[in-house]
Order: structure tokens, then sequence, then C-alpha cells
């Protein structure tokens, strides 16, 4: 078993507390806000106090029956409510700016930490999850961070002044109160657990529900031309339904904490009235019914602090979801060395890699030297491990086997991000985002060239005629994925961020396969041009664009097992003739047979 489910399995078993603990320390910044927040909540349960005090003068004014004192008791109500609205105002307010600053900047930590990850994490989680953690794993962390402190402190000081003053008036029936206390701690205590355990299971229904939605609104073409709409609407309703269930057990638990808290209290405060009108030494109506009253005041205050220990813990599952990603292990990157261009000079050597869970090695002892400004072809069928080697420059995943160097130098010993500088890459699956043509083609790091060598790079990769042709050419939204754009139209523009990148190594991953014979003449006109001065790396299932190539590598079951120029390999009459043949409809009966798998 490797190490990271281990870490992960001990940060998922941590206690409530520790997490709880860790979230706390984001208020370290907002210690200012917080001490106000503080001041606001205790002005409002000071407000409390003299509300009993108020109706203790209430009913000694109409046992006096003095028309002197009638302004005293609603000039005091005004007044304690003036009090109480400022404290609730300035507590609550200035506790939801905390929270929310949290939540924002627990938001911007994990989606940061998210860019850095390594790839097999992204192999590993489905999207809906990860995307589930931003969404609604941190909007549930905000009850914790939000309502649970604000409740804790507005009602726990509530309950604090109260049951001061009840002390003071009779403190020997007072610690009938006292005696309810482990109960409600052990019901808490009880229920948070179950709670807990709960919302970890929503979170993960949440997770594929967004996984679902993703995959059909993604893959809508592929649902209605396969008739996959009764699938998808199956597969939704079930996932919909488990949520269903795991939220309504968080309904059960919850609805059935508070009525049995109130329940308790309630029984509490029935022997309460028995013994104080048994034994209570306060001899007059005034203090008997201020009493009361702060009693009656503290069973919704209490009511209010059974709910947060729940609430609190629904809110450290989530955050406990937040903090394993947060401190899970991203990409490494230990390297120094710096180069401001490379010259391009690749060596496999000895290389091998085996992708997480498979006995099978997707590239076995690669052996390869490739000078600077080489074009190597890669072809073979789906599975072979075109793509893997490549991906493998890239450093988006690791050699289990061997070294692969630029320039000599080992990847690893590249600074990450500057190793990643010197290769442009153009895969099958295009990925732009909802910005302008522009916006799409200077992307990250590009974004500092001018419009004038953004124009230049589509025009080396054939787009800009259709590019002016958009409503307001380089500046016209392409909208999600370049939505509004064509499949050849997707790939001219990563050409054409490519060939603006300028790096001196260039991976063409199927980078011509969505185009229809006509933009790919183009495309290969325009690529003939630009691979000149770069070491180049074409993965191609079309044979016939990479008959110029300098070097045909075949590959089968992750090894080399041909290479040459074009026509040395049609003549060898070997591996890459047979796919030649089929792919060109030759004349294939004087190849050797390919034995049957």
């Amino acid at each position: 078993m490797s190490s990271t489910p281990k870490k992960n399995l001990a940060v998922g078993e941590a206690s409530a507390w520790a997490v709880y603990k860790r979230l706390l320390g984001y208020v370290k910044p907002y210690s200012g806000w917080f001490v106000l927040s503080f001041l606001g909540f205790s002005l409002f349960g000071a407000s409390s106090v003299l509300f009993v005090k108020i109706l203790e003068n209430l009913v000694n004014v109409i046992a006096a029956n003095d028309p002197a004192d009638r302004y005293l008791v609603p000039l005091q109500v005004v007044g304690a409510t003036l009090l109480r609205s400022l404290g609730s105002f300035v507590g609550i307010y200035l506790m939801s700016r905390i929270a929310f600053s949290i939540i924002h900047e627990l938001r911007v930590q994990v989606f940061n930490h998210m860019t850095q990850l390594p790839n097999a994490t992204f192999d590993e989680k489905n999207s809906g999850n990860l995307i589930s953690i931003i969404t609604y794993n941190i909007n549930g962390v905000t009850a914790a961070a939000t309502d649970a402190i604000k409740i804790s402190l507005r009602e726990g000081l509530t309950v604090i002044a109260l049951f001061g003053t009840l002390l003071y008036m009779d403190w020997r029936l007072t610690l009938v109160f006292i005696v309810i206390a482990p109960v409600i701690g052990v019901i808490v205590g009880v229920v948070g657990k179950r709670l807990r355990r709960l919302s970890n299971k929503v979170q993960n229904t949440v997770g594929d529900l967004t996984q679902v939605s993703g995959e059909m609104i993604n893959g809508f073409k592929v649902m209605r031309s396969f008739g996959g709409e009764d699938y998808e609407k199956q597969r939704f309703a079930e996932v919909s339904k488990k949520n269903l269930q795991q939220n309504m057990k968080i309904v059960v638990t919850s609805a059935a904490n508070t009525p049995l808290i109130q329940l308790i209290i309630a029984v509490a405060i029935g022997l309460l009235i028995f013994v104080a009108l048994s034994f209570m030494e306060l001899k007059d109506p005034a203090s008997f019914v201020a009493y009361m009253t702060a009693v009656a005041g503290i069973l919704p205050a209490m009511r209010k602090l059974g709910e947060v220990a729940p609430t609190i813990l629904k809110g450290v599952a989530a955050a406990d979801s937040v903090f394993t990603l947060l401190d899970s292990d991203t990409e490494k990157d230990q390297g120094t060395y710096q180069v401001a261009r490379a010259r391009g000079e690749v060596s496999f050597d000895n290389a091998g890699f085996t992708y997480p869970n498979q006995s099978v090695p997707a590239l076995n002892k690669i052996n390869l030297q490739v000078n600077a400004g080489e074009v190597i072809a890669l072809v073979g069928k789906s599975g072979s491990g075109k793509s893997t080697l490549v991906s493998l420059l890239n450093r988006f995943h690791d050699t289990c086997a061997g070294e692969i160097r630029i320039d000599g130098v080992p990847l690893t010993h590249y600074q990450l991000r500057n190793l990643r500088e010197q290769i442009a890459l153009v895969n099958q699956q295009v990925t732009l985002f909802n910005d302008t043509v522009a916006g799409n083609i200077a992307y990250g790091s590009l974004q500092t060239k001018t419009l004038d060598e953004i124009r230049k790079a589509a025009d080396a990769a054939y787009a800009t005629e259709f590019i002016e042709q958009l409503p307001e050419g380089f500046n016209t939204l392409i909208g999600e994925s370049g939505a509004r754009l064509s499949g050849g139209q997707r790939q001219r523009l990563a050409i054409a961020r490519a060939i603006l990148k300028d790096a001196p190594i260039l991976i063409l991953d199927e980078a011509t396969s969505a185009l229809d014979n006509e933009s790919e003449r183009y495309i290969q006109a325009a690529m003939e041009q630009v691979m000149k001065g770069r070491t180049t790396f074409v993965v191609a299932h079309r044979l016939s664009t990479i008959e110029k190539a300098d070097r045909i590598l075949v590959m089968e079951q992750g090894e080399i097992v041909e290479q040459g120029t074009h026509e040395q390999l049609l003549a060898a009459k070997g591996a890459y003739a047979r796919l030649h043949a089929r792919q060109f409809h030759d004349d294939a009966d004087d190849l050797p047979e390919v034995p049957a798998h």
C-alpha cells in the first residue's frame, strides 16, 4: 500500500476538535474584528439580564400602582432593545465578515493547490468530487465558521449572563440546572458523531451528482446519437436518490436531537418550578417572576446551543475533506536548473513507466537519442505507449525506471516551470477557455504578447481567415470549451497557441486529427515552417501527415520495434509497412501476416 492513502486516512480520522481547531486558526488574522464581535454579543447577552430586571420592575410598579412610574418601564424597554439590537448587529455583521473572509481564503487555497496537484491525482479522482470540494464542501464549512460561532457566542453569553443572574437570586435552586448539563452533553456527542459520518456520505453523493451531470452536459451529442437519454436519466435518478437518503438521515438525526434536548430541559424546568414553589427563598412575586423569566430565557438559548454541536460537526466533516486535499502532495519540484532556451536535444535512457494499479508497463526500456531540431514521428496501435512517451517530457508523469534528459540534463534537475517553458504542446483533446480568441491564443504566460504577435501566430496556423469572420474578430468570446467554433477551428487555435509560445521543443499529439482534409493541408504547410529549428515529436494516426519526418518510431506494447525514415520503413516491409498498407488500402499480399494476439 502506498504512503499517500495512509496519510489521507490519518487526516480523515483526525478528531473533530483537531480539525475545528485548525479551522479556527484561520480566524487569527481577524482577531480585532473577533474582539469587537465578542463585545457586541456580550452586549446582547447583557440585555437579556436587563429585560429580567425590567420585568421585575414592572411587577413592582403594578403592585405599587404609582402613576409616576408609568414612564420608567417603557423607557427601560426601549433602551434595552436598542442595546440588544446594536449588540446583535455588530456581533452578526463582524462574525459573518470574518467567516466569509475565511471561506474566500479557503476556496482560493484549495483552487491554487489543485493547480499544483500531480497528474495521478486527476487520474484517480473524478472531476465531480474535486469540484464539489470547492463548491459544496467549502460552503459546508460556512455553517461551522459562521452560524456555529455566531450562535455559540450570542446564546452562550446569554446563558452565562442569565445563569449568573439565577445564581445571584437563589444559588441553591439554580444548582438543579447543573444536573442536566452532562445528559445534554452525552446526547450532543452521540448525535454529533452520527452527523459527521452522514455528512461525509452526503459530500460523496454530491460529488457523484456533479460528475454525472457534467458527463451528460459535456457528452450530450454522444448521448443523443446513441439514444442514451433514458440511461442518463436513470443514472442521475439513482445518485440523486442516494443523496436524498443520506440527507434524510441527517434530517431525522437533527430533528430528533432538538426535541430531545428540549424535553430534558422542560423536565428540568418543571422540577425547578416545583422546588421553587416549595422551598424558594425569594419572598415577593416580583422576584419570583424575574427568576422564572430568567429560566425561560435560558431555555431557547440552551436549545440553540444544543444545535450548535451538530452544526459544527457537519462543518468539520466538510472541513476535514478540504484539509485532506490541502495536505495532499503537490507535484515534485525539487529541481534548480534553469535555462533561457534549451537547444532541444532529448535522450531516453532505459526509460520505463507503469501506471498506478497496472501490472503491465506502459513503456518498457525506451532508449532514444533525438538531436536538436529533429522531427520524430510516433506511430502504432492505440495503447502502444505513444502519448505516454511524450507526456513524460512535460513530467506529467515521472519515469518509474531509467532517465530522460534534455540537453544532457535530467528532467528532475530542471525547475518544473522552466522545464515546461521549453515545451509547447498541442493534443487531440483541445482545451479552450470561455475567453476571447486572443485570450485563448495568448493563454497563461503568453498574456504579455502583443496583438500583432498573436495575429502572426494565427496566420501561421491558418486561423486568421475564420477569426476575422467572427463578430468581433480576435475579441470574440468563444464560449465554454470553444463551443461556438468547429472542431477544426478549435484545433487551429490550439496550434496557434503553441506557435506563439515559440518553444524549442514541440509536441503534436494527434494535433491534426480534428481537421478536415483542406484544413489539414494548410496546417501541414504551416507545421513544416514551425518545425524548422525545433525538436518536434508528432504522435500521428494519419500516416500521411508524418511521411516527411526525419525519423519514424513504430511502437508496440510500450516498446520501439522499428525506426527509420518513411522510405526505409516501407522498404523493410515490417510493422510500419503493414500499418501503411491497411491505411491506404495498398496491396499487402507480399507482407508478412500479423500474428493474432
